[in-house]
């Protein structure tokens, strides 16, 4: 019996309509990074227009030589390489435990951990500017680094997991059973296996908080981080390409580590995929 039912297409249309999507959203993402990078060498110093009249270099030493770019980027290095530190620590802890012991509350414990990532940022920050209130502490650098130690130690606590589970444990034991005591067995055992991942995650809890601007508002205080500068010369035109080229070498900063960071993970899980 004939059926009346039309023949499925290859898929070669649904596959042209697959790749036109991606690169539609592709253009709506990065286009607007282009045109920062292209207005921060603009000869038009309060006024957008296209095509820009001139193209100059004048605005990236004048934003380097910027004595208030320059101390906003040195608080955000500093606040930054802390909450990096204080994730890797908390975060490579919270990891081994989850992993190691079985324990009343864990699967809360996990939720917990990834919960400061999850909520939306504003959520975070009013929380923890109502948590410094109520303790009375006083707003300063170090308010900072807490606000944003509390999303980092996530980047760092998921990538350590995810290397452990992917672990065998039959090797921590072996290690004991020869003698090892415990430091020797997470230096010569552990950590060359979760070094790449502790690798990735830092580059990414810092660019995280190199970045960070919603949860800094409600932590800082009267202090100005590097994005918190950037928004706040956004009200004054004059200043445009200087604001622009300092916007360009913040994508730089963040951009080029998380690349780098990708690629790493990737390459650890395609040399494991190997060895099994």
């Amino acid at each position: 019996m004939r059926s009346n039912k039309r023949q499925n297409p290859s898929g070669e249309g649904a596959s042209l309509w697959l790749k036109l999507g991606a690169a539609a959203a592709l253009l709506f993402l990065h286009i607007p990074l282009l045109l920062i990078f292209l207005y921060s060498f603009t000869t038009d110093q309060s006024a957008y227009t296209f095509p820009p009249p001139g193209l100059t270099l004048k605005w990236i030493p004048q934003a380097i030589a910027n004595p208030a770019m320059q101390d906003a980027l040195g608080l955000t290095l500093r606040v930054a390489f802390l909450a990096t530190f204080a994730a890797l620590i908390l975060g490579t802890l919270a990891a081994a435990a989850v992993y190691r012991y079985d324990f009343f509350g864990k699967e809360a414990i996990s939720f917990i951990l990834v919960l400061p990532l999850a909520l939306p940022g504003i959520v975070t920050g009013i929380a923890m500017r109502s948590a410094i209130s109520l303790m009375q502490i006083p707003f300063s650098f170090w308010t900072i680094v807490i606000g944003h130690a509390t999303f980092c130690v996530v980047t760092v606590y998921n990538n350590v997991l995810a290397r452990f589970r992917r672990t065998s444990g039959s090797m921590i034991e072996a290690s004991m059973d020869l003698g090892a005591n415990s430091f020797q067995t997470f230096w010569h055992v552990v950590f060359p296996n979760i070094a790449t991942a502790l690798l990735a995650g830092a580059i990414l809890a810092f660019s995280l908080s190199f970045d960070e601007v919603i949860v800094t508002t409600f932590t800082a205080g009267n202090q100005q981080t590097l994005p918190i500068w950037i928004y706040s010369q956004m009200l004054k035109p004059r200043n445009r390409p200087i604001t622009n080229v300092t916007a360009m070498l913040v994508v730089l900063i963040t951009a080029l580590p998380i690349l780098f960071a990708q690629r790493l993970t990737a390459k650890s899980a395609g040399a494991e995929e190997e060895k099994s």
